[in-house]
């Protein structure tokens, strides 16, 4: 365990974090390395081979092969070993979301099943029903999935008509009710299903097998993308729930549901990098085949623009991901010792860093999109067909902004969750905003020249951080409790917000790796750092000042705005030359190998 006080979910706001405090994935020991081996043959071996198959719908092909992933050993990988698992940590955790995220749709699949349609029972389930479902869930013999939407009940989840009645001989509750959009709804045989109780406001959860009388699965739904993965809606006909199938306590449902989604945001932020690096790969190696003007396209500029830009954001997500990974398996370590209870640890756990998992879902969902967007337009013609496998990433990726919440639902909760945590008492972020204001330190946000490399890009950081804060303060006094209705403002502040801490995230990286090798070594990672926190600027500056014209009016707006302004100060860099090289070692490797 580290020595360093834990920060609390958006208290990156506030305080500053040393390299050395950070995990970075150049840090996985070797068994977490052969973990990630043994899921990277998997999909190579088993899934890739299968994927025109499973995207023609084959429910028993898709079924066999989460089986067998169950009989290697992969499912098990987050339940502890009195449960038929491996007991890995968060960061061994997510390490096997990415490799799995090169699956397509056998990674919805895989990932619905061992996330959100295990974890409610491992981590709110009693021993019993740990011993009777989560043992054969981590096996593979029994498939989960998780149902909560329902037709009129998408984001506001607690809005569900699903109920469940006692029955008279105290032995069963009685579920009826509708669900849609289940992931793994055409073969699971474990159900997750939250529902009413009689009158009650929130909801509760209970584990329903599919083979029960009165539920009925509903056709496939026939979808944009992941197309391998079964997506149904499933009805409850007067089903007979044993009262002992009941999840946690009666009414705590939302708070399942709730803190399921954050652990399954962070995995999907973890899920989109395999995807992304592979997509990655794909684009370079064609961009290293095919010619035009009898060149190979890799040579042009505006390609390798693209191949750079692609390159960075997925670095400097991947930072951030494996940070906020580390900084959960520590919380982890500390609540043991204040949580009876394992699961409830690991989940309370996890659900703390709810600030940087909305970051990691938003952002790493976008990122996705825009290089499989990128992608398809470096493989020209052929990335429109469905020969070329770059075809399936774009329609696959789509899906991530809306999975696990939407994005839109997700940039609300950075900002709104990040203030609510201050007026709690997390941190100090209004008294911080106080104190920025007093000093009126913003000359050219901060001064630069005769700073070191890296002093001057955290100055840089602290910058921003400075408009996340007075922006957050002043929305919150000037608009108050509207504020939430103002959404195009949250979105600024969470937009600001986001980028920081990625960028910060992505220094502190570069940093702690120059100190493992040396500057020779780490130059290319300069370059996507120099890249990042110049163009980050640009877009905090945007973002601060539609922020600052929609707060304020008058002389307070222009205050506010020249304050944006001057704390977006950066030094100019050369971004054709730096993207070339991150470019030129891209495309000398072949694939990417960051």
């Amino acid at each position: 365990m580290r020595d360093q006080k834990i920060l609390k979910s958006g208290e990156f706001l506030v305080r500053n974090t040393k390299a050395q405090d950070i995990f970075i994935s150049e840090e996985f020991n070797e068994e977490q390395l052969m973990i990630a081996d043994t899921f990277r043959s998997f999909i190579e071996t088993e899934v890739k081979p299968n994927l025109n198959a499973l995207d023609k719908g084959d429910r028993e092909l898709m079924k066999s092969l989460l089986k067998k992933s169950g009989e290697f050993g992969l499912m098990g990988i987050s339940i502890p070993e009195e449960f038929g698992g491996f007991g890995q940590d968060f960061v061994t955790q997510m390490l096997a979301a990415e490799m799995v995220g090169t699956g397509y749709s056998f990674s919805v699949a895989f990932m619905a099943h061992c996330g959100i349609g295990t974890l409610p029972i491992m981590y709110y389930g009693n021993d019993e029903q740990r011993l009777k479902y989560v043992t054969k869930l981590a096996s593979g013999e029994f498939i989960g999935a998780y149902c909560l939407t329902e037709p009129g009940a998408g984001s506001d989840a607690n809005s569900g008509k699903t109920g469940a009645t006692l029955s008279a001989d105290g032995i069963y509750y009685i579920l009826n009710g509708q669900k849609m959009w289940i992931t793994n709804a055409g073969f699971a045989d474990i159900q997750v299903v939250f529902a009413k109780i009689d009158n009650d406001r929130v909801l509760s959860a209970f584990i329903v097998e599919s083979n029960w009388p009165g539920v009925i699965i509903g056709q496939d739904e026939h979808k944009m993308g992941i197309k391998g993965s079964s997506t149904a809606q499933i009805y409850y006909n007067d089903v007979n729930v044993p009262v002992e199938n009941l999840i946690g306590s009666r009414g705590e449902g939302y708070r399942i549901a709730l803190s399921i989604l954050h652990m399954g945001r962070m995995k999907l932020g973890a899920n989109v990098i395999g995807a992304a690096k592979q997509a990655i790969t794909q684009s370079v190696q064609y961009a290293n085949e095919r010619k035009q003007f009898g060149s190979l396209i890799s040579t042009f500029g505006a390609i390798k623009h693209k191949l750079a830009e692609m390159v960075i954001r997925t670095f400097a997500h991947e930072s951030a991901t494996y940070r906020v990974s580390k900084d959960i398996d520590v919380l982890l370590e500390e609540y043991k010792q204040n949580f009876e209870d394992y699961g409830r640890a690991s989940i309370e756990a996890i659900s703390h860093f709810a600030v940087e998992d909305a970051i990691l879902k938003v952002y790493g969902s976008e990122v996705l999109d825009y290089i499989v967007d990128e992608g398809v337009q470096i493989h020209g013609g052929m990335g429109y067909s469905a020969e070329m496998e770059i075809e399936r990433a774009y329609r696959d990726s789509r899906i991530n902004r809306i999975f696990e919440g939407t994005n839109e639902i997700n940039r609300l909760l950075v900002s709104n969750t990040a203030m609510k945590r201050a007026m709690k008492g997390d941190f100090d972020l209004f008294g911080e905003a106080e104190k920025i204001l007093a000093e009126q330190d913003f000359l050219c946000g901060c001064k630069l020249n005769g700073l070191g490399y890296y002093e001057e890009k955290h100055c840089c950081l602290k910058s921003f951080k400075k408009i996340a804060v007075l922006l957050s303060n002043t929305a919150y006094k000037t608009i108050g409790k509207q504020l939430v209705h103002d959404q195009e403002v949250m979105n600024n502040i969470t937009d600001i917000i986001s980028e920081l801490y990625i960028g910060e995230s992505l220094a502190l990286r570069v940093e702690k790796l120059e100190g493992m090798k040396d500057v020779e070594a780490v130059a290319v990672y300069r370059d996507m750092l120099d890249v990042f926190i110049f163009d980050a600027a640009s877009k905090i500056r945007k973002w601060g000042l539609d922020a600052a014209y929609t707060i304020h009016t008058g002389e307070e707006a222009e205050k506010y705005a020249s304050i944006v302004k001057s704390l977006c100060c950066v030094k100019g860099v050369n971004v054709k030359n730096a993207r070339r090289r991150i470019a030129d070692k891209l495309i000398e490797d072949n694939m990417y190998k960051f």
